[in-house]
């Protein structure tokens, strides 16, 4: 056996600042793989995330250039830059967790990448990933697939998670933490990665552990 089929692969969608979920199944892989050969698909993570706010969830969702109806492959989704939806979400961002403990910790570097202007969905949501897992202190290799592939061999080491988290589904075994609001609104589990990070900032991946 080789040492590359000994490594568990954990193969998924791309998503914009994924949930706790994502990152719960990340940490026990060897190898990150990131599906952008599937048509894309609405109501999923690809170009939303929640965060917690004074009133509730918070959804944050990316425009795209050809409507979320569309059957486009995910290399070649296009964000619709018409209005300047980068400086709404950072806005939301900066309101919902400027209390938080890491907020200002992490809020220049983070604003710098709201700043930067991306053509392609699954370009903006790999600089994402990349910036996440940077400031977690998770290092992983990641991979892009290079053609699309209905189902994988789990006796290969590879984890298929393609499509398995989706919005509003319940997640078991997620970690908790003091949020912002939580006095006000309750815990709301399974938000944005940016919560957790917020909340909790290096912390955070002892708490996926």
């Amino acid at each position: 056996m080789t040492e590359q089929s000994e490594n568990k692969t954990l193969i998924i969608e791309s998503q914009y600042f994924p949930p706790i979920c994502f990152y719960k199944t990340l940490i026990e892989a060897d190898i990150l793989k990131i599906e952008r050969y599937e048509h894309y698909q609405k109501v999923s993570f690809r170009n939303r995330c929640y965060i917690a706010g004074p009133n509730g969830k918070i959804l944050l969702s990316v425009p795209l250039s050809k409507g979320k109806n569309q059957r486009t492959i995910m290399k070649d989704v296009r964000i619709s830059n018409v209005e300047n939806w980068q400086g709404l979400h950072w806005k939301t961002l900066t309101s919902a967790y400027r209390r938080s403990p890491w907020f200002e910790y992490f809020e220049n570097d983070l604003e710098g990448l709201y700043e930067k202007k991306f053509d392609f969905l699954l370009d903006w949501n790999m600089a994402c990933l990349e910036w996440a897992n940077k400031v977690l202190g998770i290092s992983k290799e990641i991979l892009l697939t290079d053609g699309f592939e209905k189902s994988y061999d789990p006796a290969a080491g590879i984890l298929d998670k393609r499509d398995h988290f989706v919005p509003g589904q319940d997640q078991e075994g997620l970690p908790t933490y003091a949020q912002v609001f939580g006095e006000r609104t309750g815990f709301f589990p399974n938000l944005s990665i940016l919560d957790l990070l917020f909340c909790e900032g290096k912390r955070g991946l002892e708490l996926l552990k």
